[in-house]
């Protein structure tokens, strides 16, 4: 996809404790009347969406949820409707983008101006030099946090899919909370995100180490 192929003002589908990454794939379940409709008008058009994770804090005067800066473009790859009346979308991630204002309109859910011109990296197809031996200390460590959160990953599946899209899936998939999260996603690139991930594990063990000598 070219720069000049992305909207300038995009739907925004705020959702708590999730995000997607560029050259990943998601699965949703939309249920809500103004995210049916929201993806009835995708579909109707370019069949992007952006994901963004709403701020974890009080609600702003008028009752809506304040959203942070940095979301992620998706474009819808796969549509499915139920019986019930829900759809069942697969969302794959495109670029990441930073909100520049969000717009006023008629419809029912959120729109917003946006700007891709930090993150015109993700548009590249080009993988990142990282080798899986950089990361075995990193993966053994996340192996035991999702473990002890009763998490199951299939890791054997996931060493055979290119780094960028392992490291991408784990920050994705993690126990992590909603600002960590939040912090693996603004991350420039998958270096930076590698360390990042690194410095988040190191707060768990440390806690978990900490909370059992206090026992």
């Amino acid at each position: 996809m070219k720069k000049e192929e992305l909207p300038n003002t995009i739907s925004v589908f705020p959702l708590s404790n999730f995000i997607i990454f560029p050259k990943t794939t998601v699965p949703l379940n939309i249920f809500e009347p103004r995210y049916i409709e929201m993806i009835n008008d995708s579909m109707k058009t370019n069949k992007f969406i952006g994901m963004i994770q709403p701020k974890n804090i009080k609600k702003n005067e008028t009752n809506i949820s304040i959203l942070h800066q940095v979301g992620c473009l998706g474009k819808i790859t796969s549509f499915k409707e139920t019986d019930d009346g829900r759809y069942f979308i697969d969302l794959k991630g495109i670029i990441r983008f930073k909100i520049l204002e969000e717009t006023k309109s008629d419809k029912s859910y959120r729109e917003c101006k946006v700007s891709y011109e930090d993150y015109l990296n993700d548009l590249n197809q080009k993988k990142e030099d990282l080798k899986f031996s950089d990361l075995e200390l990193i993966f053994k460590d996340l192996k035991t946090l999702f473990e002890k959160r009763g998490f199951i990953i299939n890791w054997k599946a996931l060493e055979k899919q290119s780094l960028d899209e392992t490291i991408n899936a784990l920050a994705m998939a993690s126990p992590f909370s909603l600002e960590e999260k939040q912090v693996l996603l603004e991350a420039k690139n998958l270096d930076i995100r590698k360390n990042k991930i690194a410095e988040i594990l190191s707060t768990y063990t440390f806690d978990e180490y900490h909370n059992t000598t206090l026992q």
